[in-house]
């Protein structure tokens, strides 16, 4: 005889977990089983079922199974124990009579029972959704903190402790980003601005490493202050090294080259590089050495000075330098 299911009962409240366990002993009673036995392991099934959400509202379904000599609770998904061994198998007649008695016995249903069962289901699946919510909240809250933890570890990773500026690491990322960024827009340009300070190394033997620190910052600050904040990017890429990456064409970064230049007292070298959208003839690799030639092409005419491919100096000092793309000379 495959194993058969004489009861099946939702147990939200105590009452429904009390008639269960009530028409579990009647069946073990009805079978001819040790009724005393019984009793005491129904004791301990009482326990396991509250355990696991029986009587709190919550509609935990139990069933009583016959398999041979064996009957056994089950509920939940795999919880079960054996209530009661019969001391030998039921003919099918025993159990068809029993199965009977047992779901006329569940049809019956008192009226103030049906409402408190309606009432404690009720409380439970609203403590449920509240105790839902709160953990989505928390959840939510704990994602944001380790984003946010995430994000202020990345920009520590990404940013010149000094003065504040993005760092080499973020210049080797952002510029590639960028240059692919504007080959694949329309009307859109990108130059790439080098910056060192002239005889930076003489200005700190002299003058002492806070001198040198305090004249690193005001080069930053003057690159901050031509830049737009959120668009244009600004990097300290080594000690006297800077490099800025302006979303504009190159008379725009050199007009605001001319200003860091001015900020700085006529002591930085600059060039500068630019690339306009759909630009198929050159490379990340040769947008980047346009500009470093252009940055050592302003050292070698004397320092002090803007060069963007080609520029024409206004004086013969060299520190005030007009600008100009390389075909426009």
């Amino acid at each position: 005889m495959a194993t058969i299911e004489l009861l099946k009962l939702n147990l939200p409240i105590e009452p429904d977990l009390q008639n269960f366990i009530g028409l579990a002993l009647t069946a073990v009673k009805q079978l001819g089983g040790n009724a005393f036995a019984a009793s005491r392991a129904a004791l301990g099934i009482v326990q396991q079922l509250r355990a696991s959400g029986a009587a709190s509202g919550y509609p935990l379904p139990a069933r009583l199974l016959l398999d041979k000599q064996t009957l056994t609770v089950a509920w939940g998904d795999s919880n079960q124990a054996v209530i009661s061994v019969l001391r030998k198998q039921p003919d099918i007649k025993e159990v068809s009579v029993l199965f009977q008695k047992l779901q006329h016995s569940t049809e019956m249903s008192d009226p103030t029972l049906l409402l408190r069962r309606n009432l404690e289901m009720a409380r439970y699946l609203d403590e449920t959704r509240q105790r839902t919510e709160q953990q989505l909240h928390d959840m939510q809250q704990a994602l944001e903190q380790r984003q946010a933890e995430l994000w202020n570890s990345v920009r520590q990773a990404e940013t010149d402790p000094l003065t504040g500026l993005l760092n080499r690491r973020a210049f080797d990322d952002r510029i590639e980003k960028a240059f692919r960024r504007t080959l694949r827009q329309k009307n859109e340009a990108l130059s790439l601005v080098f910056l060192d300070l002239d005889f930076f190394k003489q200005i700190n033997d002299e003058f002492g490493h806070p001198f040198g620190d305090a004249y690193l910052n005001k080069m930053a600050h003057a690159m901050r202050d031509v830049i737009r904040t959120d668009v244009d990017l600004a990097f300290r890429t080594g000690g006297d090294e800077f490099a800025m990456l302006i979303f504009a064409d190159v008379s725009t970064a050199c007009s605001r080259s001319m200003k860091i230049l001015s900020a700085m007292d006529n002591k930085v070298s600059i060039g500068i590089t630019s690339v306009a959208s759909r630009a198929d003839d050159i490379d990340l690799e040769t947008f980047i050495r346009r500009a470093d030639e252009a940055l050592y092409a302003a050292k070698r005419a004397g320092r002090g000075r803007v060069i963007a491919d080609q520029c024409v100096p206004v004086n013969g000092n060299g520190c005030n330098i007009h600008c100009l793309a390389a075909n426009d000379q």
